[in-house]
Parts: structure tokens; C-alpha cells; sequence
């Protein structure tokens, strides 16, 4: 059984390789971090929505993709910090993703929260990704 040592760099990757071979929906196994990061793509309009299945072994997270004129909504995923090299960045410093079109993904003390959210709530905290 083989253990995977960045899980969210594993959702990014499930999620980005969805994306491009245009899937309707996609499986990733559970966890409270990755709930929260799909939560944030339904929340900006990434994906189309996400549930947790438990009726299999594992729990797993449903995630639909969202199709856009047979294309999907994300064109892009990027992970920021990564277990060799973390990155964090104060209120003050959180980067815009394309110029205002994209979103920037943060770990805070007050849980994971899109740029635009951790920015009004003026707290900083782990950069995990950029989605656009």
C-alpha cells in the first residue's frame, strides 16, 4: 500500500487531470483539509459540488466537475507550499492569482479560506495553491 506524502498536491493533481480529460466527476479519499479545499472550489465557482461518500471502505470525496461550453472551469492549478519548502505570507502579503481572475487557497487560524476571504478578515497564514 503505498502512502502519499502531500495529499493536497494529490488532490490538485486528481482534480487538474480531471479538468483537462474533461471527467464529469472524480474520487478523492477523504480528508478534513481536502473537504475544505473543495469547499472553496464550489464556493468560487470551480467545480459544481462536492460530497462526501462514505459507503465505500474508505470515505472519499465526490467532486463534479464543472463543464463550461465542453470545457472545464479551471484552466489552471498550481501548489504554492509543499512539504520541502512552506510558504506563508501575512495579510498584507497575500498575492492576487491573474491579475483578480484566479484564487489563491490559505491555511489560517481560522481554517482554509480563499484569498479574497483571508484578506477581509485580515489574517495570514500557509499558501497551500492557486486555481485558475
Amino acid at each position: 500500500m503505498s502512502t502519499v506524502t502531500d495529499p493536497i498536491a494529490d488532490l490538485l493533481a486528481r482534480v487538474r487531470n480531471g479538468a483537462h480529460a474533461q471527467k464529469p466527476e472524480m474520487f478523492v479519499p477523504y480528508s478534513k483539509i481536502k473537504a475544505e479545499v473543495a469547499r472553496i472550489l464550489k464556493d468560487e465557482g470551480y467545480i459544481s459540488d462536492y460530497t462526501v461518500d462514505t459507503s465505500a471502505a474508505h470515505p472519499r470525496i465526490k467532486i463534479t466537475n464543472k463543464l463550461v461550453n465542453r470545457s472545464s472551469a479551471i484552466t489552471g492549478l498550481r501548489r504554492v507550499s509543499r512539504p520541502g519548502l512552506r510558504r506563508y505570507v501575512g495579510a498584507q502579503e497575500i498575492p492576487r492569482v491573474l491579475g483578480g481572475m484566479g484564487v489563491a487557497i490559505l491555511s489560517t487560524s481560522r481554517g482554509v479560506l480563499s484569498g479574497r476571504e483571508a484578506k477581509r478578515q485580515n489574517v495570514g497564514g500557509e499558501l497551500l495553491a492557486y486555481v485558475w
